[in-house]
């Protein structure tokens, strides 16, 4: 018989019969009638094709086939219940868990360094893998267990996913330290004039930033187009060039970093995870540390 087609309850009366030896002390420990006990029993006997105990003097004296199995079907039924203890509780620090996650380069450059470094910290074995699934992909992935969480600008719209806003973060105007034009908050004009930085994944297209700029009727000079804000940090911090990103990747860029002469609506980052894991305890607490990663960014 294949153990797909046993009921594996069987194994956990067998073990209890062979420790009370008595059909009665059995039914009481587990809570059921005496009748389900000798059923259970009897099921017994025929999946493993021996009457396993037999009455004597003594009780329900075990056969030698009993004797046999005993010590392997109470390491299993120990194995199964500490997948379950496992699965209750969880323990970061002797954890060797590998999380796996979906970042954008944004936030893998707000997030990942903080999160690495708390990860180093309270859960030195645990591993994280962080690669971008797109928007449209994630649901399934979540779903399927290949992917642990994500993280999106955009609210990905699916009721089998929880979400919750990770950080607001607002746009600023970042040039290098010792750029030779710009040393204070840029007015529209100066904004205008200076030669920008656009980060996108795509080929053409528009952002929010010039959306905004649109809007009001301006249109800024792009001298370069890259497909990461890290790429873009990097370029400004030895051009004269000039990008609007996150003020927290400015500063963590040793940009100098001003305000901008406009409106533009914040970047809005959203944290997902499939509802069937929503209270998987090793799930949850990657999520409370992203959060308070998040907060100190």
């Amino acid at each position: 018989m294949r153990i797909s087609q046993m009921d594996l309850n069987l194994l956990v009366v067998f073990d209890v019969i062979y420790a009370e030896r008595n059909l009665t002390r059995a039914s009481e420990i587990l809570h059921i009638t005496q009748p389900a006990v000798s059923n259970a029993l009897g099921r017994l006997r025929k999946t493993f094709d021996d009457p396993l105990f037999v009455r004597s003097s003594e009780g329900m004296t075990p056969t030698p086939s009993a004797r046999n199995i005993v010590e392997r079907v109470r390491k299993a039924l120990q194995l199964m219940e500490s997948c379950i203890d496992q699965q209750a509780t969880f323990e970061p620090e002797s954890s060797d868990k590998t999380m796996l996650c979906s970042f954008s380069d944004l936030a893998e450059a707000l997030l990942l360094p903080g999160l690495l470094a708390r990860l180093g910290e309270s859960a030195p074995n645990m591993t994280l893998r962080s690669y971008y699934v797109p928007r449209n992909e994630m649901p399934t992935e979540l779903a399927s267990g290949t992917l642990d969480i994500g993280v999106d600008v955009t609210f990905v719209n699916d009721s089998n996913l929880h979400h919750t806003p990770l950080l607001d973060e607002e746009y600023v105007c970042a040039v290098r330290k010792d750029h030779p034009t710009l040393r204070r908050k840029p007015t529209m004009k100066q904004y205008l004039s200076l030669s920008h930085v656009h980060v996108s994944s795509r080929r053409k297209g528009v952002g929010t930033v010039d959306q905004s700029l649109k809007t009001l009727g301006h249109r800024r000079t792009i001298a370069a187009r890259v497909r990461d804000y890290t790429a873009a940090a990097l370029i400004v911090a030895k051009t004269e060039l000039a990008c609007t990103l996150p003020r927290v990747l400015a500063k963590q860029s040793g940009l100098r970093a001003y305000s901008l002469p406009f409106d533009t609506p914040p970047v809005s980052m959203h944290l997902y995870w499939h509802k069937s894991a929503d209270a998987d305890p090793a799930n949850r607490w990657l999520r409370e540390l992203l959060a308070l990663v998040a907060t100190t960014a």
